[in-house]
């Protein structure tokens, strides 16, 4: 453990502007929680007062007890809200924007895991707004039957997060979580849908440069198109210690590296989180002669976060 004394390169300015206030009352009055306030995201401020967002399907209780999340850890006890998925389509629709982003929580407790949840979500969005959709999705046990139903909705990216180095997944994700099992699951969408696949890991663990360099590998051979690259902050003293606060010379050296080894999309960083700027990375694969062939629109606008 290290001293806990943040560097420089780490401290945010928070700060509330109106609009992070009426984005912030907009979705208390929908009752739609958000992975950057479960989560304690470091760009909150930053992300909500410039109207983003992302969306945290299924309720703010999540089964798994992974040791670096900050989001509460129960039996949820409850059925779904089967009014959410339209609530959240409308409120995509009123918002106006053009990209958004969808995560939930792991619901074990389900028989699909929810899968069925966020597959009616992206459909209502899809049927009542012109928006690219990024599903930011859990295991689901590795079900193909529940990987089917989300690429079956229609999103555009398809996105499952990796974590950490396989050394460190036993000690930092719940044990129904896998290194392997989450490349299987990454290595399914993009076989299953030929669409855009991501996914994220976090350093300053105590992992090793080989080993970051190791999973790396494992993930472009698992055929995923962007991924994201940040530092682990601790939520609280029930989670883990950091081992380390990476140098952002360090993550410009892993995107380069990360480029090097083909991925289209790359964002490396101390506060980058998996939907930092989602919207963005999908434009910059699109222009820069990503795994998709549209022309990138300018100016989107997004409903991301985390």
């Amino acid at each position: 453990m290290i001293d806990s004394r943040k560097p420089e390169w780490l401290r945010v300015r928070m700060g509330a502007t109106p609009a992070y206030g009426e984005l912030k009352s907009r979705l208390r009055s929908l009752h739609l929680h958000t992975i950057c306030e479960e989560a304690k995201c470091p760009n909150i401020s930053e992300c909500w007062g410039g109207g983003t967002a992302t969306v945290l399907l299924m309720g703010d209780i999540c089964t798994r007890g992974c040791r670096f999340c900050a989001v509460k850890t129960a039996n949820p006890m409850r059925i779904l809200d089967r009014e959410e998925p339209e609530r959240v389509a409308r409120s995509v629709a009123e918002s106006g924007l053009t990209y958004v982003v969808l995560t939930s929580v792991d619901r074990d407790d389900l028989a699909d895991g929810g899968a069925g949840h966020i597959a009616r979500t992206v459909m209502l969005i899809k049927e009542m707004s012109d928006v690219r959709v990024e599903v930011l999705m859990p295991d689901f046990r590795g079900s193909r039957d529940s990987l089917d139903a989300v690429v079956g909705s229609g999103a555009d990216v398809l996105a499952h997060n990796v974590e950490t180095v396989r050394r460190l997944t036993p000690s930092v994700r719940d044990r129904r979580a896998g290194y392997d099992q989450s490349l299987d699951v990454l290595r399914y969408l993009k076989d299953r849908s030929g669409r855009i696949t991501k996914t994220s890991i976090m350093v300053g663990l105590g992992e090793t440069r080989e080993e970051v360099t190791e999973a790396m590998r494992d993930i472009r051979d698992a055929g995923v198109d962007a991924l994201t690259i940040g530092q682990y902050l601790r939520p609280g003293q029930r989670h883990l210690p950091v081992a380390e606060y990476v140098n952002p010379a360090t993550f410009a050296e892993y995107e380069a590296e990360a480029r090097a080894l083909g991925f289209a999309m790359v964002a490396s960083g101390p506060f980058v989180r998996s939907s930092y700027r989602a919207g963005e990375l999908y434009l910059e694969g699109l222009l820069a002669g990503g795994p998709v062939t549209a022309v990138g629109e300018p100016g989107v606008k997004q409903f991301s976060g985390r």
